[in-house]
């Protein structure tokens, strides 16, 4: 998850196409669904802000915010009175969205990354309360999948429910995490893809050099968010084209200043690619050279024996990953977790043995 609130609407044109739909539908309750790094937050966001905006004309209901009023204003700098918005408390530091559940007094205590019960508590209350400027109210959820069961519950029952004013926006990266009775009191809302040139152009308009631009959003697998939270880290191509070479000899690599959660996708994506390359497919997220000399040398045979072990070891390694991505969030160690990974991802490519 590495979307970021201060990205516009208004620079990011396929998300603006997709604001103009979404304020025709009807409805108390919306989920914008798909993968990370499409804008989710910042759709839902701007959703949000043109339900309460009060520059619009009376005649165009469904008409984008206007930018220009006190409650536009408002929602620019947080302080909405009739909008609640439920992040993780670790996103609500990372954001600058003050919150109940963030100002726990404990400073030794790590900011979760789960929407807390307290904060959905607070949101039954607002939800409860006459709204301040006679717009009604919205609550905007995200990302919605990190809801533990008592939290959850908790939503569901108000969604069924819901008070006469208040409307609800969930954004979710992992919408198959979400309770099926969640996702059926909701008009679902598939975020679209940017086409990668308009995607590229847009990182350039962050910064990034053409170049970079194209390849960070190819190892992002076309998400532009993703795309600049990896260059804003220091992501360098060199970096990545090594990869693949350093874990086969158990060496960390970028992967070393990453959390689990991190190294996870990337080694998904590695492995997903090596599945690829060894049934003759072109890798989506690798250059091909870096993961040749990984494979059998009689990958050309889809039928060979060193083929099928192969690709045997690496639905073992793809397996295996994804039971480590449940406990990603919550490592005992992330030090040791990362050193585990590394471990088995130079086990698992050794492929040529």
């Amino acid at each position: 998850m590495t979307t970021s609130s201060s990205h516009s609407v208004h620079a990011m044109p396929w998300l603006r196409r997709q604001l103009d739909a979404l304020l025709q539908q009807q409805g108390h309750a919306l989920l914008l669904q798909g993968a990370s790094g499409l804008g989710q937050f910042e759709l839902a966001l701007q959703v949000a802000k043109a339900m309460l905006c009060e520059g619009r004309a009376s005649d165009a209901p469904a008409a984008p915010a206007c930018n220009q009023c006190e409650s536009c204003h408002a929602v620019d700098v947080h302080t909405h009175p009739d909008l609640c918005v439920l992040l993780p408390e670790a996103l609500q530091l990372e954001w600058g969205w003050s919150g109940a559940e963030a100002e726990t007094g404990d400073s030794k205590r790590k900011p979760s990354r789960e929407i807390r019960i307290e904060a959905m508590r607070q949101m039954i209350a607002f939800s409860q309360r006459t709204n301040a400027r006679g717009r009604g109210k919205v609550v905007l959820v995200y990302p919605a999948e990190n809801m533990n069961a008592f939290t959850a519950n908790a939503l569901l029952k108000t969604l069924e429910e819901p008070p006469g004013d208040t409307r609800f926006v969930l954004a979710t990266d992992a919408s198959h995490r979400l309770l099926p009775t969640i996702r059926s009191r909701c008009h679902s809302w598939s975020m679209a893809w940017p086409q990668p040139d308009e995607a590229a152009d847009w990182l350039a308009a962050q910064g990034l050099d053409a170049a970079q631009a194209r390849q960070a959003i190819r190892v992002a697998g076309g998400r532009p968010a993703d795309a600049l939270a990896l260059a804003r880290a220091g992501w360098q191509p060199s970096q990545w084209e090594a990869l693949p070479r350093q874990l086969s000899h158990g060496q960390a690599g970028m992967l070393a200043d990453a959390s689990p959660s991190q190294a996870i996708g990337v080694l998904l994506k590695l492995c997903h690619d090596l599945m690829a390359q060894a049934v003759g497919a072109a890798p989506r997220f690798f250059p091909a050279e870096a993961l040749q000399p990984l494979l059998p040398a009689a990958a050309s045979d889809a039928l060979a024996p060193e083929r099928r072990r192969a690709l045997d070891r690496l639905g073992q390694w793809s397996a295996a990953l994804l039971q480590a991505a449940r406990t990603s969030e919550h490592p005992f160690s992330a030090d040791l977790m990362i050193t585990a990974l590394v471990d088995q991802a130079r086990s698992a490519l050794n492929l040529r043995h």
